[in-house]
């Protein structure tokens, strides 16, 4: 293959998985809101109407499909990564032996495929779903993901997800809490002034204010910006500052 169509074939592909691992990440993000909360993009209203058509069964169906694209892709994304240096060829930017037999292992391919393609897409798709959504290229690859599943390569994952909700006995979330729209209708929402996660929220660390670095302590005290963050993530965090002081 030359080595222009390699590179072409390799950015493609990394897209590619890159949309799939953030694909599956909005899907499940939207699952449990209300339709009327899921953006008024054409493509978004298109892609939500079908993953949650067919009783349910799009959403499982787009995952099996999906792992069949990723499957595929990655084999690809191997080839071109992987690199083979024999012994007495020059090896590559003329890095030693040691650094060219790390190079042969694939591993650093592997690396750059997990971050640049995998991890960094889904972190957009976690903070972005509705956007994700309204993209032309997210309805496209849902189709063909759910052709991919129609085929039946892995109707076997079926089975042994039936065998496994039975033994378990696994019951859909909708059974525990209802649907969207009905808790919505009971107003069973989030209270948001009580919910301090997400974008620009931290988890509350019990003790984090006792046991911060002596550095952040001193930030603590003369930053009064920084106090009012780190008191608003942890309620005993203003009382510690003042205590400092």
């Amino acid at each position: 293959v030359p080595k222009a169509v390699s590179v072409i074939l390799f950015f493609l592909l990394m897209s590619v998985v890159g949309l799939l691992e953030g694909m599956q990440i909005a899907f499940f993000a939207v699952a449990k809101i209300q339709e009327s909360e899921r953006g008024e993009s054409k493509f978004a209203k298109m892609t939500c109407k079908l993953l949650f058509s067919g009783k349910g069964r799009n959403l499982p169906g787009f995952m099996i499909g999906r792992q069949l694209c990723v499957v595929s892709c990655f084999f690809i994304i191997a080839r071109v990564t992987t690199l083979n240096v024999k012994e007495g060829e020059e090896n590559v930017l003329g890095v030693p032996d040691g650094w060219q037999a790390f190079f042969n292992t694939g591993l650093c391919g592997a690396i750059i495929t997990t971050v640049v393609a995998s991890v960094s897409w889904q972190l957009v798709a976690s903070a972005f779903p509705i956007a994700f959504l309204s993209n032309p290229f997210t309805y496209i690859f849902l189709r063909i993901c759910l052709f991919l599943e129609a085929t039946g390569l892995a109707s076997g994952a079926w089975v042994l997800a039936a065998i496994h909700k039975k033994i378990a006995g696994f019951q859909r979330d909708e059974v525990y809490i209802g649907t969207a729209e009905e808790r919505a209708e009971k107003k069973m929402g989030d209270n948001d002034d009580n919910l301090h996660l997400g974008a620009g929220h931290m988890v509350k660390l019990p003790g984090f204010d006792e046991n911060a670095p002596d550095s952040l302590k001193e930030l603590f005290k003369s930053d009064v910006s920084v106090r009012e963050y780190l008191s608003s993530v942890h309620s005993g965090g203003e009382k510690q500052g003042e205590e400092d002081v």
